[in-house]
Formats: structure tokens, C-alpha cells, sequence
């Protein structure tokens, strides 16, 4: 009895915050940031798989799905606040929380007669969540490491945020369709798929409260008050848009994914549609391991070669090539649209040339974002960049389900081959310079 009441002892100490051992960065960087990157995966590619295998129509799951990039569109605006109230220790765990409550309410709003706009409801609580939480753990990052160990860990943060998506868009959908197959339910398997969501991220939240340091530097701006912080967010906006050249890159932030995004929005309910119906027919577990596997694994290698490419030569010299490996892959689509292969081989390899590409070419318009957002003020101003992204992504994504169900698959892929002449006319109207400018 002595025994057990000392082991018991000893794990309440072991939940008590006050560590007298700051604890290890690799006890809380990977698991952050694959808890960053979970809700955003469920809320742009797993949602619109749901709905699909629940009888929704194209148009609809675009139209709405694409509502949810929102919060990531606005992120920049109440970023600034996140400082104002709270730690962002503490915002962390607050909105893990959240992100599992919003993840319970999806589960259990799933079998009731309204589930498509129940659900909704949650993956935009889901949304606002997830955003919030990118606020607070990247500016944890920076507060809880020097800025060599920064350094160090950025690529460690980097893969597990992928590996985040690998288990999202991958095992996640591959463990819903063999519920499929199990139970023979389509709503039960995924109901208990974001069961499985909710509970591991109530096991972030309290991990988490746990294993995150406590850096002296992570408090509230008790002396900065919120007309501050709206007249200098005001300022920082007006000199991203007194920016040289700000109409060409508003042109090129805003539509360099236009082709993109109506096919990133479409592909999944592609390879999942009935033939009947256009589609490839493939079964929920073989779209988890062709799209959220092999689709994630060639975008990641892309993404690393890309990196690498362009720091032998300049973003003058590599936007153009690197741009044209994001839009013509898409031909690859036309052809599985066309001819309905059900090889899946052919349907793999497709994938992940296309992805590949992607992956690599995206480095061009991530380079871009950081040369324009140099200068004085290059924090807020990448970040409005990101936002002008997703807002390039979430306005084509929203019109491609109707545009499909119009068009049908086929014409629909190659109406996105037609739309590369947008992009392709951004990147030819922008001067870049062969070194960024300097701070302003």
C-alpha cells in the first residue's frame, strides 16, 4: 500500500507545472505543430471527403467547404490581439481545447436529419480554432527559443506539420473507409473517426499544459492597449499597400492559384465520384493512400527539391520555370477524366507527378511572398501576404463545384488548363529585382 501511495506521489508531481527542468524541445515542438496542422487538413480536405461519401453535391461541398478558408483570410487582422490578452501558452491550450470540442460536436452532429449544417457550425468554430491557434504557436516558437534553436528546429517543425497532413489526409481516411467496409455505415465510421480527432487533441491540450515551457518573455502587452494596436496595425497595412509595384502583386498573390485551387477543391470528389457519374470510383481507403499519401509524400519532396533549386539561382531566373510546374501537370486530369482509368498504378503516378510539381513550383510564390514583404515591417506584411493567398484560393474553390456539375468532369479539367493564362500573365507583368529590396 506504502508503495502504491508513493508511485501515486510521484505522478502527481510529475502533472505539477512547476518543473524544476525546463522541459526538452523535443518534448512539445513536434507534437505542436502536428497539432497545428490537423484542423486545417480536416477543414480543407477532410470535410469535403465527408460530405462526399454522405451524398452531398459538388456544388454545395465547394461552395461552403470554401467559406471555411476564411478565418485564414482575416488571420492577420486579429492577430495582433492574440498579444493583447492572455499568453500564448495559454492560448495554445485554450484553443486545443476548443479544437477538440469542435471536433466532439462534428461526431455527434453527424447522424441527426441536419447534419450538413450542424456540422458546418462546428468546422467553422473548427476554423476560427485552428486559425487562432496557428497565431499562438508560431509566436510561441519564437518566444520560447533563441533564435539559433529556431534555426535548428524550423525543419523539424516543417516535417512534422507535414506528417500532420500525412495523418490527416492519409491514415485518418484510410482508417474511415476500412470503418466503411467494418460496419458498412458511412456516417457511423466517420462519426467515430472525429471521435478519435476530439479525443487526441484533448490529449494535446493537457499534454501540452504540461510539457510547454515557460518563457519569461510570454505575457500579455499590459501596456499596450487595443487603439495602439489598431493604429499601428493600421499603419503596417497602409505601407504594404504604398509598396512598390503593389498592383502587380496583387495581381500575382491573388491569382497565381486560380487554376490551382479549382482543382485542389474538385480532385478529391473526382477520384471518390461513381463512374456513372464521371468519376474514378476509387473506395475512401484507396483515396487516403493515393491523394492524403502518395499525393502528400511527392508534395513534400517537391517542396524540399524546390527549396534547394532555387538557392542555386535567383527567384528572377526560377519564377517562370517554377510556375509552369504547378499548371501543366494538370493535363494530367484531363486524361484520367477522359478515359476513366481505374488503373491504379496510372492514377498514383498521375498524382504524384502532379504533386510533385506542385510542391516543387510553390516555392517560387512562398520566395515571392518573402521578397515583397521585405522591409521594415516584413512580419505583418508576410502575413498579409498569407492571407491574400488563402483569399486566392478560397474564391475560385468556391464557384468550381457549381462550374463542375455545369461542365462535368472533363470539360471542368480542361476549363482549369484554360484558366493557367491568368497566372501565367501575373508572373510575366512582375519585376523582381535580383536581390530583395532592402529594409525600408
Amino acid at each position: 500500500m506504502q508503495v502504491k501511495i508513493l508511485s501515486l506521489q510521484k505522478i502527481v508531481y510529475c502533472m505539477n507545472l512547476n518543473f524544476s527542468k525546463k522541459p526538452s524541445t523535443w518534448s512539445w515542438v513536434p507534437t505542436l505543430y502536428l497539432a497545428e496542422g490537423l484542423p486545417y487538413v480536416a477543414v480543407v480536405t477532410i470535410a469535403g471527403i465527408m460530405y462526399k461519401r454522405m451524398g452531398i453535391s459538388n456544388a454545395e461541398i465547394t461552395l461552403y467547404t470554401g467559406w471555411l478558408y476564411l478565418p485564414w483570410v482575416i488571420k492577420p487582422f486579429w492577430s495582433p490581439f492574440v498579444d493583447l490578452f492572455k499568453t500564448k501558452r495559454e492560448w495554445i491550450f485554450a484553443m486545443q481545447l476548443m479544437i477538440g470540442a469542435g471536433f466532439a460536436g462534428i461526431a455527434f452532429t453527424i447522424p441527426i436529419s441536419f447534419f450538413f449544417q450542424a456540422t458546418l457550425a462546428f468546422f467553422w468554430l473548427l476554423a476560427f480554432s485552428s486559425a487562432t491557434h496557428d497565431i499562438a504557436a508560431d509566436g510561441f516558437y519564437m518566444l520560447a527559443l533563441d533564435s539559433k534553436s529556431q534555426a535548428k528546429f524550423v525543419g523539424i517543425r516543417s516535417t512534422f506539420y507535414r506528417l500532420a497532413t500525412i495523418f490527416g489526409q492519409g491514415i485518418l481516411i484510410i482508417f474511415a473507409g476500412k470503418l466503411e467496409n467494418a460496419t458498412g455505415v458511412v456516417w457511423l465510421s466517420w462519426s467515430i473517426t472525429f471521435i478519435v480527432l476530439a479525443g487526441l487533441f484533448f490529449l494535446f491540450g493537457f499534454y501540452h499544459k504540461i510539457f510547454l515551457p515557460k518563457p519569461s518573455n510570454d505575457k500579455p502587452s499590459v501596456d499596450v492597449h487595443t487603439k495602439t494596436v489598431f493604429k499601428d496595425f493600421i499603419h503596417t497595412f497602409v505601407t504594404f499597400f504604398r509598396k512598390p509595384g503593389i498592383f502587380r502583386a496583387l495581381f500575382f498573390l491573388l491569382t497565381f492559384r486560380f487554376s490551382e485551387a479549382q482543382v485542389l477543391a474538385i480532385l478529391k470528389l473526382f477520384l471518390i465520384d461513381s463512374q456513372e457519374n464521371g468519376g474514378l470510383g476509387l473506395t475512401t481507403q484507396q483515396m487516403g493512400f493515393s491523394y492524403g499519401t502518395i499525393g502528400i509524400l511527392a508534395l513534400t519532396l517537391g517542396g524540399i527539391i524546390g527549396g534547394y533549386t532555387a538557392s542555386k539561382g535567383s527567384l528572377k531566373k526560377w519564377i517562370l520555370p517554377m510556375s509552369l510546374c504547378v499548371m501543366l501537370p494538370t493535363v494530367l486530369y484531363v486524361y484520367l477524366a477522359y478515359t476513366q482509368n481505374s488503373n491504379l498504378l496510372i492514377i498514383n503516378s498521375f498524382i504524384f507527378i502532379e504533386q510533385f510539381g506542385y510542391g516543387f513550383g510553390f516555392t517560387a510564390y512562398m520566395l515571392y511572398m518573402m521578397y515583397f514583404a521585405d522591409g521594415k515591417y516584413k512580419t505583418s506584411h508576410y502575413a498579409i501576404c498569407t492571407g491574400l493567398m488563402a483569399l486566392g484560393m478560397m474564391i475560385p474553390g468556391m464557384f468550381s463545384g457549381y462550374l463542375q456539375e455545369f461542365l462535368g468532369y472533363t470539360n471542368f479539367f480542361i476549363w482549369t488548363m484554360i484558366c493557367i493564362i491568368v497566372p501565367l500573365a501575373a508572373v510575366l507583368l512582375l519585376k523582381i529585382e535580383d536581390k530583395a529590396p532592402s529594409p525600408s
